[in-house]
């Protein structure tokens, strides 16, 4: 019998993500199992026991599918294959039933607003006569301009990795659309035979038992009239930020649930969206909708940036954090569902950006941060090594980054006139390559990440920060993770309680309630270096409160100390 067709026997009840915990895996930096230095996914499946004992429901696998690499997996050349890089197909249904056997479902990332250029569908749609050309888009050259010279681009609009969107292809005379880089071609939503032939691919992973998916930048899918229409486009419209949040993406979304039979399957649907604001959220996420199960807003994590520049550093108030994610508490209270997430494979390491990783307070800081974003209502999401309290990478000079983005930073930043010193502050702030240094498993050589040589250098600190003495340490950042784990899993108030924001306007306290039915839970984070009073006005009265979880042991003291946390039943 197939249970994936089945939702009660593949064990996903209705809203069974409204309770879970996801992990994500990065797998090239997860565990190389073959010795090639490159994390693999029989090295995942040798690592599940861990997994269950941190207590997590879902594994998040980023891509493995066939691919060039030149992003990474996020440019995929076959989407029903295992690049062997990763190991093969064959692995990967011993991984899906290795992980169902453990209680863990696992959910694939789907990158579908865009293919590698490597991708048989592009590489048909390159002759003008295929019936695949409307596939991409391809659109002339700018009127009265010379094909493939500078300049001749149909608008100006900017690569996320490349200085234009628009690549020239000799071939057939025309340019193509990529709006991450010339190795990632857009692929055309409006051709009803695209969506169809995405659909067929879904469904064929359903059957196979994955239990959801993940959804990179699907918020793009949709394009502008302008770029829909087909043609020349008239200069000066370039900007990256006109493709988000198109007039078709709830239509989108909406057929991909029906055809694909997202909800009927109960699966876990997350959708990556740049751009997206709470009432574009709203749509998505309201049941009633049939769209997704959740989002991933990009906005806390672009708190701590100038304008829409992630390298133009920003000083981060915390009334401005927390005021941020309360705002989407609220605005998805009534209909929809929040994801929580501090980091994952684009973004830098929490208890470094967020807190605090000097050693005297790295602990407490990543366990104060876990505290905050896993009482607030929504499905958590861990990145790999975030639950032992991995930290950023010392990378100071441009030869110890290989992230096509953070390079194309520098080279683009420079050559405008930026100091090699400021840029490679922006760096040491923000790239990638800090979340994909390798999982530090144990003090040995290479973390016992690899018996050989590592595709990217392992932290040094992994000495001292590893996964070894944290499951070993009663008073870890491991160990806290699974108690919060376990209150999400026992606590209906923490999967399902109305929040409520106090303090707003407090530089050192994080504080809110959780309330379902009866029960009030109260969390009071000092997310400081320094120490700081617990204030009498603006909070509920403490008497008779009930410690559930602290991270200090003097649970009754009036001050908290740097990075002390406490969830209190009231």
């Amino acid at each position: 019998m197939n249970t994936a067709a089945n939702p009660e026997l593949a064990g996903r009840p209705d809203g069974w993500w409204r309770s879970a915990v996801v992990y994500q895996i990065y797998p090239r930096s997860f565990q190389d199992s073959n010795g090639d230095g490159v994390g693999d996914i029989p090295g995942i499946t040798s690592r599940l026991e861990y997994l269950a004992e941190l207590g997590v429901d879902v594994i998040w696998l980023s891509p493995v599918y066939r691919s060039p690499q030149v992003d990474n997996g996020y440019d995929i050349s076959d989407y029903q294959d295992v690049d062997p890089l990763f190991g093969t197909l064959a692995d990967l249904d011993a991984l899906i039933a290795a992980a169902h056997q453990r209680g863990i479902k696992l959910v694939m990332d789907l990158v579908v607003n865009h293919t590698s250029d490597q991708h048989a569908w592009f590489a048909q749609s390159r002759d003008p006569a295929s019936a695949k050309r409307d596939w991409y888009f391809w659109r002339p050259a700018r009127p009265g301009c010379e094909p493939g010279t500078p300049g001749a681009e149909p608008d100006d609009s900017h690569a996320a990795f490349a200085p234009s969107a628009w690549t020239y292809d000799p071939a057939s005379g025309e340019y193509y659309l990529g709006i991450f880089s010339p190795g990632q071609p857009d692929l055309n939503w409006e051709n009803k035979d695209v969506r169809q032939a995405v659909y067929a691919m879904m469904r064929w992973w359903v059957d196979r038992g994955v239990d959801g998916f993940r959804m990179d930048v699907i918020n793009l899918i949709s394009k502008p009239a302008e770029l829909t229409a087909g043609g020349p486009i008239e200069p000066g419209q370039g900007s990256l930020r006109r493709v988000a949040n198109g007039p078709r993406l709830d239509e989108f979304l909406a057929e991909m649930n029906r055809e694909v039979g997202l909800d009927e399957h109960n699966l876990l649907t997350v959708g990556e969206m740049p751009g997206a604001t709470v009432e574009v959220a709203q749509r998505v996420t309201d049941p009633a909708r049939h769209e997704l199960n959740m989002v991933f807003t990009f906005e806390h994590v672009n708190l701590d940036q100038v304008g829409w520049n992630k390298w133009d550093l920003a000083d981060l108030p915390l009334p401005v954090l927390k005021g941020n994610l309360a705002s989407w508490q609220d605005g998805l209270a009534e209909a929809g569902w929040n994801s929580l997430y501090y980091d994952n494979h684009d973004q830098p390491r929490a208890v470094s950006r967020f807190g605090d990783d000097s050693p005297e307070h790295r602990v407490d800081s990543a366990k104060t941060l876990a505290t905050v974003l896993h009482l607030h209502k929504g499905t958590p999401y861990i990145y790999q090594g975030e639950e032992f309290g991995m930290t950023n990478a010392p990378l100071t000079r441009i030869e110890h980054y290989l992230d096509v983005e953070s390079l194309n930073y520098h080279a683009l930043a420079t050559a405008a006139g930026v100091s090699e010193e400021q840029v490679l502050r922006s760096l040491a702030a923000k790239s990638r390559d800090h979340a994909r240094t390798p999982v530090q498993w144990d003090a040995t050589d290479n973390a016992g990440f690899t018996t050989g040589t590592p595709w990217m250098p392992v932290n040094p600190n992994h000495d001292q920060i590893n996964a070894d003495a944290a499951r070993h340490d009663p008073d870890s950042v491991f160990a806290h993770f699974q108690k919060l784990i376990r209150l999400r899993h026992s606590n209906e108030t923490v999967q399902e309680g109305r929040f409520q924001l106090l303090l707003p306007d407090h530089d050192q306290l994080w504080t809110f309630t959780r309330t379902h039915g009866d029960e009030t839970l109260l969390v009071v984070a000092n997310c400081s270096s320094e120490p700081v009073e617990i204030p009498t006005d603006g909070l509920p009265r403490l008497d008779g409160a009930e410690l559930l979880l602290g991270t200090h042991p003097d649970a009754a003291a009036t001050t908290l100390a740097p990075w002390e946390s406490r969830i209190l039943r009231l």
